[in-house]
């Protein structure tokens, strides 16, 4: 008898929205996995991981929950006690333990490139200054594909990289962490540090803080195999 795939659950991080998976989304379908991709708002944490969570919650099935960047923080709290996700996935993510916030982590290594180009609106939402975007955020990305990416990028409310969770999924769930080397966004040695706390199975790529848009098939082939083993 085949085993029913679970459902995989894509979850944007700041300054994007669902479509940056657009390279990703295609290879799991054809795979055979159902797949959602959620559009948060990024107004505010809580409001981030309810919407997440009404995703999770609207599966058939079983669920494997996959976070990049910011995304990490918001599966960390959608997937708390949800009896569906079998499997986190972190792709250059936020593996935040009750009480972190972004804010906190940051500033426990050398910071990031990223951190000199956060410009704010006139509403506190935080930009990436468009000339500094494919440098600091996306730099094995094309220059066409990172200027629309640059263009279209969705602001973040400056209040979600302050506050924290209260439980953290990854206590429960098996975990995946998908290490970005090259990253300019978040320190590699950060990640490295969440990973090793949250016991990850840790896959290490050369790429830039988006390999999900850069390295889409090796990201696609680690997501599969979290899949595959949510089942066994």
């Amino acid at each position: 008898m085949s085993k029913i795939k679970p459902s995989i659950v894509l979850v944007h991080g700041s300054w994007a929205d669902g479509t940056s998976w657009q390279h990703i989304i295609p290879l799991l379908i054809q795979a055979g996995y159902n797949v959602t991709a959620v559009q948060n708002p990024l107004i505010s944490l809580p409001d981030d991981i309810a919407t997440t969570k009404r995703a999770i919650d609207s599966q058939p099935g079983p669920v494997v929950a996959v976070g990049h960047s910011y995304g990490g923080a918001i599966i960390t709290g959608a997937a708390v006690g949800s009896p569906q996700v079998k499997a986190l996935v972190y792709i250059a993510g936020w593996a935040l333990a009750p009480g972190d916030s972004i804010s906190q982590l940051i500033g426990k290594y050398p910071s990031p490139p990223l951190v000199t180009a956060i410009v704010p609106d006139a509403g506190g939402f935080l930009y990436i200054e468009r000339e500094k975007f494919h440098e600091v955020f996306t730099h094995d990305v094309s220059i066409a594909e990172a200027q629309v990416l640059a263009v279209t990028q969705k602001p973040a409310a400056s209040i979600t990289f302050e506050q924290s969770v209260e439980s953290a999924a990854w206590q429960t769930i098996p975990s995946w962490y998908l290490l970005a080397q090259e990253d300019r966004a978040i320190n590699p040695e950060l990640q490295r540090f969440m990973a090793s706390r949250i016991d990850a199975k840790v896959t290490e790529l050369e790429a830039s803080h988006v390999p999900y848009i850069s390295r889409p098939r090796e990201v696609a082939n680690l997501i599969i195999e979290a899949a595959s083993s949510a089942v066994e």
